[in-house]
This record gives structure tokens, sequence and C-alpha cells, in this order.
């Protein structure tokens, strides 16, 4: 029975030609079609998966002296209503309400009558796989933002749209899943430190905002140690499964790429925005993002050109090595010709052959093919062929 031993030739030309099954990387990128056609704008319908069975509400209400922090399990519509009818002023405090899971429709329409919310906007809070984005509505604010993070071995991104309602004295936050990168800002409005507490829904999108992209530089990382690890193999032994690995990095920056390209052009609306919505006071630090988003997008790329480079000296090792074998298979086949060329001769048995009545005809054809295989191993050296 043969076998292939991991490492060969012919076993990296065959991860070469065949490096990976069917991309799933598909339905992870591009948005799939489930919501039909011809419906009204503003038409609520989940065209995402469903990743929690039941929706759950996070009440945070906070001023610079208070905070209370509350779950409203009950998602009734008058105990929603009730919950928003304590929307506090500017002056007052601060109301945060984030919601994990949004396939309920129902529960969407509701929370977006009860803040006013544009019907268009609550639309792109349903329908998952919407681009980074900022949107101004005269009196509120929408903000879509992709949450990632990378789990697994193999690596893997973990992409989620959230979305942020942002009004006066109001935030409202929608996420795909429980579990965010939240947690210091709520530890931060926790111990009121800082300026958190005292500023309004602008300054609290910003923090948001903030954490989300500083999440990115983590995940960046990750792919970029895979990456590291990946050329380093490659420069050593180049295994097996080098182009199955380096396919699925490539493909996870394909993903990658999507979720961060347009975070600068919505940074750029959200630095247009007039009026109390979005002050100068927190454009100073929204300017801050804005930079870390160019800082996000050139490292993506450079990510790119470095797994591009990683593939070229792959395939660029299997070319030099099947080359190699092909010059070791010529220089044997050269030696053997003339030699297959003389035993044929004397092969054929004709009846007349001179050389067949010596005695010493045979010793001397041998040591003839011995000189000529000698005599072109001694000129291919010379040639430094081999």
């Amino acid at each position: 029975m043969s076998h292939q031993v991991p490492g060969s030739v012919s076993h990296m030309v065959k991860g070469a030609l065949h490096p990976f099954k069917p991309l799933r990387i598909v339905g992870r990128i591009v948005r799939r079609a489930s919501k039909p056609p011809g419906l009204p704008p503003g038409t609520l319908i989940h065209t995402g998966p469903r990743r929690v069975e039941v929706p759950r509400i996070e009440v945070i209400r906070y001023s610079p002296e208070d905070l209370r922090e509350s779950g409203a399990e009950d998602l009734s519509p008058s105990r929603l209503r009730e919950v928003f009818s304590e929307r506090p002023t500017e002056q007052e405090g601060m109301l945060w309400v984030n919601v994990d899971g949004l396939h309920d429709v129902d529960l969407l329409r509701e929370i977006g009558e009860a803040v006013g919310a544009h019907p268009l906007a609550m639309e792109d809070v349903a329908n998952i796989g919407q681009r980074p984005k900022a949107e101004d509505y005269g009196d509120h604010l929408f903000i879509v933002v992709h949450m990632l993070r990378a789990e697994g071995q193999p690596f893997r991104i973990v992409d989620e749209q959230v979305s942020f309602f942002v009004a006066p004295g109001l935030l409202v936050s929608f996420q795909e899943q429980p579990g965010d990168v939240f947690g210091p800002i709520r530890d931060r409005l926790r111990a009121g430190k800082g300026r958190i507490r005292g500023q309004g829904s602008h300054y609290l999108a910003y923090a948001l905002i903030d954490a989300l992209v500083d999440q990115y530089f983590h995940v960046m990382e990750r792919l970029g140690e895979q990456i590291e690890s990946l050329e380093e193999d490659v420069s050593d032994r180049s295994p097996a499964d080098t182009m199955k690995r380096l396919h699925h990095l490539k493909r996870e920056l394909l993903l990658l790429r999507r979720s961060v390209w347009p975070l600068r052009e919505m940074m750029g609306a959200l630095l247009r925005v007039e009026g109390p919505l979005m002050p100068d006071s927190t454009k100073v630090y929204l300017r801050d993002i804005h930079d870390h988003s160019y800082q996000v997008i050139e490292t993506v790329e450079l990510l790119r050109d470095v797994a591009n480079g990683v593939r070229d000296l792959y395939l660029s090792q299997v070319s030099n090595r099947t080359n190699e074998v092909m010059k070791f298979l010529t220089v044997m086949a050269s030696i053997f010709i003339p030699l297959t060329f003389i035993a044929g001769v004397y092969g054929m048995n004709f009846e007349h052959m001179p050389e067949l009545a010596h005695s010493w005809a045979y010793p001397v054809v041998l040591g003839i093919m011995l000189a000529m295989a000698l005599g072109l191993l001694a000129f291919f050296r010379w040639r430094e062929w081999i």
C-alpha cells in the first residue's frame, strides 16, 4: 500500500492545488436577501440568525450623584413604556437601555415608538449586515458599528452588528446576543470616576464606540500572531496544511476588512453633525477615534500584504522543490538515455554482430557505458547543473 509522507513535494503540490474545502465565508460577508422585495420602507423584518431564545433588556440610569441598574424581564408594551417614560433630561442625567436579541420585531417596534426612532433606523436595526454608518435624523442620531471578537482555534472572527440610538438624555444600544466589550464602560459608570457620569448621551456614545474600536486592535493582534506563526512554519518546514491555514486567515481578513473599512466614513459623518446631539466638546474625542480608524485600516491592509507574501513564499518553495526533483530526474534520464541506446543496439540479436564473437566484448561495452555515465556526471558537475 502506497502512502505519502507529510511534507513531501507531491503532498505540498496537492495542498497547493486543493488547499481548502468550498468557501463558507460568503454567508458571513454577503448580506442575505431574506427580506421580500417591494415592502414599504421601515418594514421590520429580522434578516439575521436568531442568537438568543428570549431578548433581554438592561437599563442603567445615572447622574453625577447616582446610578441605578435593573433588568426589564417583563417585555410587555406597558413595561417598555414605563421604562422610557422615566427618561431624564440632559441636565438630570442619562438613561442607557441595552437590548440583547433582535429577532423579536414586535419588541423592536415598541422600542422605536417609545423613543421616537425613525422607522428607517429601526429597519436597519433588524436587518443584520449593515455597513458601519452614522445618520442624523434631526432629533436623534442612528449609528451602526460592528463588534468583533477573536475566538476558537483555528482562529475565527465573530462579527456582530451593534446599533445605537442617541437622543438627549437617552442612548439605546441593540446587540444580537449577550456578551460585549462594554464591561469597562459599565465599571467606569459604577465607580463614578472620570467625566462619563457628568456627560450626556453623546459622550456615552463616544465611549462605547471607542471600546469597539479598541477591540479591533486586539483582534488584529491575534490575527497578526497567526500570520507570523504561519510565516515561521513556512520558512522552517512548509507543513502540508499551509495553504489551508493561509486561505482561512485570508478569509478572516476579508471579514475584518469589510467590517472596518467604512469606519472612517462613519466617523467623518459624526464629526459633521452640528448641534447638541454632538457638541464640539465631544468631537475632540471623536477625532481621536477617527485617527484610530485610519490606523485600523492601514493595519488591515498591512496584514493582507503580509499574508500575500506568505502565500508567495510558500508557492515559491513548492515550485523550487518541484524544480529540484525535476532537475534530478532529468539528470538521471540524461545519463541513462545513451546507456539504454547501447543496450538496445546489442539487444537486437542480429546473427552477424562482430563484437559478439570476442570474449572481451562484454566487459568492454560495460566499461564504455560506465565511462559515459561518469563523463556525463562530470560534465553536469562542471556546468554546475548538479
